[in-house]
């Protein structure tokens, strides 16, 4: 960074500010493409153009009964964005393999279409959020349109299937035997139920809770458990995370998947856990992955963590009151600190991938 005191030429002023433009534009290109990107995914023209290989916009069309003048642009824009490849000697285009695990296989740990949704609640709650961020009374959760609820869940699901049951759990010590054996399981900030309804489904002799303040996310989550064959494993309720210290019950193990930082009270919700845990219990935290300096955490995945929190997770907690308002990139030591003042004893970043922090407390 140019020291304060040293005055730009007025080309050096002109080169970056048209460098900065340029940055600018690539940003508007990239939000009115994720628009493209939606419609592709919601039209099967990325799951179109996966099983058939080289296509012209003629059979595209034919192929998801869409409009073949509307696809052909869209396939120009998308050969713009290096989406997709075009022959011009032969007038087709082609969606690379490795391009299509992204955009066209909803299997793939890597499936990013759903994420799109989660973009288009921020513009569609944009007059809530300018009043939020003037008032700072904060946007619940339940106040956006339902298109958060349902990006959120397909966004998450597809990494907890490829890892929740695979990889972070097995990092935690002794748990994955326990939950084999038979364990008690609460999942608080559970939504749509994705990550209670896997761990239902590997660890049958399991019994599990999914705890929602959200209403609408737990009826979802029943009539998903019961899609899955395993509601009589799992009691979904619409609560906050201090009915976990009021009951009777206790658990082997405590999960927040990417919730604590959404909540108000994060502090009190991990003491509320603590409460209802059982003496060789667990808690594992999942949350974004964050250095602990802001200014370290730079780059796309970053930047989208942000936005998304400055939006939707920050906003949330402060609804809600906002003790501490952690945000989705709040780092390992804050995250680890307000468990110790939760009462928990000891705390470990368990494993780190460059999505996620898994994070192992005991009381």
């Amino acid at each position: 960074m140019q020291s304060p005191t040293t005055v730009p030429t007025r080309e050096d002023m002109q080169q970056k500010i048209e460098q900065f433009a340029g940055q600018v534009v690539a940003d508007l290109a990239a939000a009115m493409a994720g628009a493209m990107t939606n419609l592709g995914h919601k039209l099967g023209l990325y799951q179109a153009m996966a099983e058939s290989g080289p296509i012209n916009s003629d059979e595209l069309a034919r192929r998801t009964e869409t409009n073949e003048r509307s696809v052909r642009e869209w396939l120009r824009a998308q050969v713009a964005g290096g989406y997709v490849l075009f022959d011009s000697d032969s007038n087709q285009y082609l969606l690379p393999p490795e391009h299509a695990f992204v955009l066209a296989n909803p299997d793939s740990p890597a499936f990013l279409p759903p994420a799109f949704d989660v973009a288009a609640s921020l513009w569609h709650g944009e007059d809530k959020l300018l009043a939020a961020f003037r008032s700072g009374n904060g946007v619940g959760w339940h106040e956006h349109n339902c298109r958060l609820f349902t990006g959120t869940e397909a966004f998450f699901r597809n990494g907890y299937r490829a890892y929740l049951t695979q990889t972070w759990i097995p990092s935690l010590s002794g748990i994955q035997e326990q939950l084999t054996n038979g364990a008690r399981v609460a999942d608080v900030g559970c939504g749509h139920g994705a990550s209670v309804i896997l761990m239902a489904q590997a660890f049958p002799k399991s019994t599990f809770v999914g705890i929602d303040y959200h209403e609408s996310s737990i009826s979802v989550a029943r009539e998903r458990a019961k899609q899955a064959g395993v509601a009589d494993q799992i009691r979904f309720e619409v609560a906050t995370p201090r009915v976990l210290a009021t009951g009777k019950e206790k658990f082997d193990l405590v999960c927040f998947m990417d919730s604590l930082h959404d909540m108000g009270d994060p502090l009190e919700a991990v003491w509320a856990s603590r409460q209802a845990m059982a003496p060789d219990g667990a808690l594992m935290l999942v949350e974004p992955f964050a250095k602990d300096r802001s200014e370290e955490n730079v780059g796309p995945v970053a930047r989208m963590y942000y936005s998304a929190s400055a939006g939707l997770c920050t906003q949330n907690a402060l609804s809600q009151g906002g003790r501490y308002s952690l945000g989705a990139q709040a780092g390992a030591t804050q995250l680890l600190a307000i468990l110790k003042d939760a009462g928990f004893q000891a705390g470990r970043v368990a494993m780190e991938t460059p999505f996620n922090l898994i994070i192992e407390a005991r009381p």
